[in-house]
């Protein structure tokens, strides 16, 4: 064969051979995206307090291993570190909740590229305060008339917008700061009360008739401070309003995604059962566009 031709064959086999490299390093990256780094932030609702099995690396949180950060982590091939903990507040983002137990934030880095966080029921003891008062009271009353409304007023309403509002976007603006790259999601709670009284649930979620809307307003008012954070901060808001209505505290077992007071399932009564935290999870996939 001629110099010329033997050369022009050589470099063509050169220029296939490097076209195909490139297509299956291109093929490769498309079909093995890089890992995210995934960090879980948040209380007993993140933790998924009371759903079995448990994580024994931090006992005092009541972490479990079943929780809608792990169903996250499973389906999407995330690398996770989680440092949820039940009876989280704003506050134990920045300071130990128990000794030996860190900040949540020093999880963070610049390197994270996904966070998920669950907050603020805790602060100013919005939910166990709420439900003890009005449990109390429905007990009390019979489960007639609105025997917490007419003590409590708007006062639950009153702190969260004084107090819990602006302790969200505080925060949520401490999450940027650590992980200036990452996408956060802040989440919403998924319903614990319908939205009108069902007798048949009054052994379960001894609530007076009247009480019932008025817990779910305050909850609605604690959601609607989350979503207005998240949006004044640049994170994403998770929606549970409507993909957990008919799935509340007294919904049926195997519909319901939140335990009642009494006779549940769970460990921590008042809290997403595994289906709950299931369901949670493929919520904020699907918004966040994951998996």
């Amino acid at each position: 064969m001629p110099k010329h031709a033997l050369r022009r064959v050589m470099t063509a086999t050169i220029t296939a051979v490097g076209a195909l490299a490139l297509g299956l390093t291109d093929a490769t990256a498309h079909a093995a995206p890089a890992t995210l780094d995934y960090v879980a932030l948040g209380d007993s609702y993140s933790a998924g307090s009371g759903v079995l099995p448990v994580d024994l690396t931090s006992p005092l949180c009541l972490r479990s291993t079943a929780n809608y950060p792990h169903v996250v982590a499973k389906a999407t091939g995330a690398r996770l570190k989680d440092v949820t903990c039940g009876g989280a507040r704003t506050t134990d983002f920045t300071q130990a909740q128990y000794p030996g137990t860190p900040p949540q934030l020093d999880a963070l880095g610049a390197g994270t590229d996904l966070v998920t966080l669950t907050i603020g029921g805790n602060d100013n003891g919005t939910f166990i305060n709420a439900i003890t008062a009005c449990g109390t009271a429905g007990v009390l009353s019979g489960g007639k008339g609105s025997p917490c409304k007419d003590k409590h007023g708007t006062s639950f309403d009153d702190e969260i917008e004084a107090n819990t509002y602006p302790a969200l976007k505080a925060a949520l603006r401490a999450v940027r700061a650590k992980a200036p790259e990452a996408r956060v999601a802040a989440l919403g709670y998924p319903w614990i009360t319908p939205a009108a009284a069902d007798p048949s649930c009054f052994v379960k979620l001894p609530l007076a008739a009247g009480d019932v809307p008025y817990l779910r307003a305050i909850q609605t008012h604690l959601n609607d401070a989350v979503r207005r954070a998240a949006e004044e901060t640049g994170a994403t808001y998770v929606d549970f309003s409507e993909a957990s209505d008919g799935h509340d505290a007294c919904a049926a077992p195997g519909t319901r995604w939140i335990e009642p007071l009494l006779f549940g399932s769970n460990l921590v009564p008042v809290h997403p059962n595994a289906l709950g935290e299931r369901r949670m999870a493929e919520h904020t996939m699907s918004v966040l566009g994951l998996g």
